[in-house]
């Protein structure tokens, strides 16, 4: 049926792994890992850059390729939006000063973005304030309660004042919600010498760079988990955000 003669299989059989096999098993055993320690947040890209970390010379093709033979691939994502912002106020709003420009920070605490997010537990919605440092997008302070007023975001850019204690000169950016265009919370800017800067009235690509881990915490943890219970979540969050995404 093979149209092989028994000698040529029976050699076949006892023929050793080329070194291309051998290889192959050792990045897909290698693959697994990687996919087994990050809960399998990370697509083929990801994985690549995280074996070139290890010091293993493999191509994303190759990484894919594996990866669709292992029946290994990463969390879907879903469509995520944000509708908790609330811009219909009378406060004065400060210019966008940096009107698009994620690389203008040069130095860590040059330009923080601070945003809202919440997502649904068993026991009601939960808020999240994070703070995010625009030179390494690392979050530098972040608060979770049950409101989203104007005490959440003082509470976690506070947070973030007393982790990194940035020089004079730092720029706060924020979307023009009724929380950061507040008299109390422009007063804390005032006060430690910051300077204001929001973003335009419908442009959510103004806020790309904090959205974009908005989308991540969201695809790579909260869709694939359920939360009986806030202290659950809260758990969840420190762990995504303080033992994952800052450190890797």
């Amino acid at each position: 049926m093979l149209s092989v003669t028994p000698a040529g299989f029976y050699a076949w059989l006892k023929r050793p792994d080329s070194a291309r096999t051998v290889r192959a098993r050792q990045f897909a055993q290698q693959i697994r890992a990687v996919h087994h320690e990050v809960k399998g947040v990370y697509c083929s890209l990801k994985i690549t850059k995280e074996l070139h970390h290890r010091r293993q010379k493999v191509n994303r093709k190759t990484v894919a390729r594996l990866m669709q033979s292992l029946g290994i691939h990463s969390k879907v994502s879903k469509k995520f939006r944000i509708a908790i912002t609330d811009s219909d106020h009378a406060n004065p709003v400060a210019p966008d000063l940096l009107d698009q420009n994620f690389s203008s920070a040069d130095a860590p605490d040059r330009v923080w973005r601070v945003d809202l997010t919440y997502f649904h537990t068993g026991e009601g919605v939960l808020y999240l304030a994070g703070v995010m440092d625009l030179y390494g997008r690392t979050i530098v302070g972040w608060i979770m309660d049950d409101s989203m007023a104007t005490d959440l975001v003082e509470r976690a850019f506070t947070a973030a004042l007393h982790s990194r204690k940035p020089a004079l000169g730092l720029f706060h950016h924020s979307d023009r919600g009724v929380q950061f265009t507040s008299g109390r919370y422009r007063g804390l800017l005032e006060r430690h010498g910051i300077t204001p800067s929001m973003s335009r009235t419908g442009n959510c690509y103004d806020n790309a760079v904090v959205e974009s881990f908005w989308g991540k915490l969201k695809a790579e943890m909260v869709y694939h988990e359920h939360f009986t219970t806030k202290a659950q979540a809260r758990a969840a969050v420190f762990k995504y955000i303080e033992m994952f995404y800052n450190r890797r």
